[in-house]
């Protein structure tokens, strides 16, 4: 079976595309955008939107690029270098980066006289590039390639119309504020404008959790707010804010943990690797929990159990829960959108929002950050600081906690009624100083040294803002402590 180093094959790949668009369209700039559709989203700025024509155009280009094998020569990876002759560059998103932002790894790339700068390593000639697929998509374009773990394939499309919305949404809100890329937030930073830049992300925050507040209360029929997303989203300080809205508007929520109806540790079963299992829906006691719903919403009182880690065992220790009259019951959860979880309640009677960290800010037009970065970073810094836990150990356990992400929360996330993207635009800048001092710790003969030193790298081209200036119900603060909602 054929190897690839799936990084070095997509900056690869980008600079293809790249390159053809510049030879057939001189004056358009390709900007790639976020993950979507098993995919990555781009458009083209001065083309509004794109046409078949440039898709077939495109691909021929860069089949004939592939074809003749160009060589792809590394000009320069000295950024010192790169900093001195910024005021010669022309885009203004790779000048701002180099002009603000300390020492970073960028690097100028080469193919048949198109200059291009990556921020990892491309592959020597053209022709290392054997499958791909682009097609347009919502007015812009979605760029394919196979995975190191299917090398023969290109993985199946899967549409995901309202995630489009929402990355459109808070691309268009970061393009408002003048902070797609890295350099333009770093600049602020430097210019003393972050403190107002932090108030307006977290007043856009609020005015999307009270529309949604506004959502639930427009209909009398909805009993029941699932809340479901990814580790580390912000879902209980989401879930908290929320229940404050529901409460100022004269509703009277009800919280209803999930972790209380786990079976029992006993009753488990075992994943591929031969450990327990807590992350599948079939390790909750679905009839229990049904029973349990259906009671309160036809107003009788019910003695909600408590699961004991330490034990592995279901308590009661006679906590009753009866819904008021003007009740709504809130679960908070990664099954949340499982039809599973809650299918002997009407449709009518429910409201599933998915909330996720779904990153729009950029290290420049061409350079994405990776989402999953983020989270990682915000489990990291909270690991550390609510459970004691060590960089190292977070690490180890992230594969585990992406696979039942894939798994059991990323097939249902079309399902919601609402996505609410958590992500706020300054936070890595926050993040920073917390996850430098942890991912410092991890030793040189650790099998995650490699990745903590990635990620130190990446943390390097954000200027530190203190994080006295995040507001104490902010969602960051469930992640770097001071929380009104938690006591670390």
């Amino acid at each position: 079976m054929k190897k690839i180093d799936e990084k070095k094959y997509y900056e690869t790949l980008k600079f293809i595309l790249f390159k053809a668009t510049n030879d057939l369209y001189p004056d358009a700039e390709v900007l790639i955008e976020n993950s979507l559709n098993n995919g990555v989203y781009g458009r083209v700025k001065h083309l509004c939107h794109i046409k078949e024509e440039y898709i077939k155009q495109v691909k021929a280009k860069m089949n004939e690029i592939i074809k003749l094998d160009l060589p792809i020569s590394l000009v320069c990876s000295d950024i010192e270098v790169l900093k001195r002759r910024s005021f010669s560059i022309k885009r203004e998103d790779i000048k701002k980066l180099l002009d603000n932002t300390g020492l970073i790894t960028m690097k100028e790339y080469e193919m048949d006289g198109y200059r291009d700068y990556f921020h990892g390593d491309l592959y020597k000639s053209t022709g290392e590039i054997y499958l791909y697929e682009l097609y347009s998509y919502n007015g812009g374009f979605i760029l394919k390639i196979p995975s190191a773990s299917n090398p023969e394939e290109l993985p199946k499309c899967i549409e995901n119309p309202k995630m489009a919305k929402v990355f459109e949404e808070s691309a268009l809100w970061n393009e408002i504020m003048d902070v797609s890329y890295i350099g333009s937030l770093n600049e602020k930073n430097l210019d003393g404008k972050i403190e107002r830049l932090i108030r307006i992300n977290e007043a856009l925050h609020n005015r999307k959790i009270t529309k949604i507040a506004d959502e639930i209360l427009k209909s009398k029929q909805i009993k029941l707010v699932t809340i479901a997303g990814p580790s580390s989203s912000g879902k209980t300080t989401f879930s908290k804010r929320l229940e404050l809205q529901l409460l100022a508007a004269e509703l009277s929520p009800v919280v209803i943990s999930l972790d209380n109806y786990y079976l029992g540790r006993e009753k488990l079963s075992l994943d591929e690797n031969g450990r327990r299992d807590y992350e599948t829906i079939d390790a909750l006691d679905l009839e229990l929990l049904n029973n349990h719903l259906q009671q309160l919403m036809e107003g009788y009182e019910i003695e909600v159990p408590e699961y004991n880690f330490i034990t592995g065992k279901r308590e009661m220790n006679g906590r009753y829960v009866k819904l008021p009259e003007n009740g709504i019951i809130i679960i908070e959860g990664i099954h949340g959108l499982n039809e599973r979880m809650t299918n002997s309640i009407k449709k009518e009677n429910k409201y599933k929002i998915y909330i996720s960290c779904l990153t729009q800010l950029n290290i420049d037009r061409h350079n994405r950050i990776y989402t999953s970065d983020v989270r990682k970073i915000r489990r990291i810094v909270r690991d550390s600081l609510s459970r004691g836990s060590s960089a190292q150990e977070t690490l180890e356990m992230w594969e585990d906690v992406r696979r039942g992400e894939e798994t059991y929360i990323f097939p249902f996330q079309e399902d919601a009624d609402i996505i609410f993207d958590s992500n706020l635009v300054y936070e890595l800048g926050v993040l920073k100083s917390f996850a430098e001092k942890e991912l410092i710790k991890v030793k040189i003969t650790s099998e995650y040294y490699e990745e903590s030193k990635r990620l130190l790298k990446f943390l390097n081209y954000f200027l530190e803002i203190p994080s006295e200036m995040v507001p104490d119900d902010s969602i960051l603060k469930e992640f770097i402590g001071g929380s009104y909602f938690y006591k670390y």
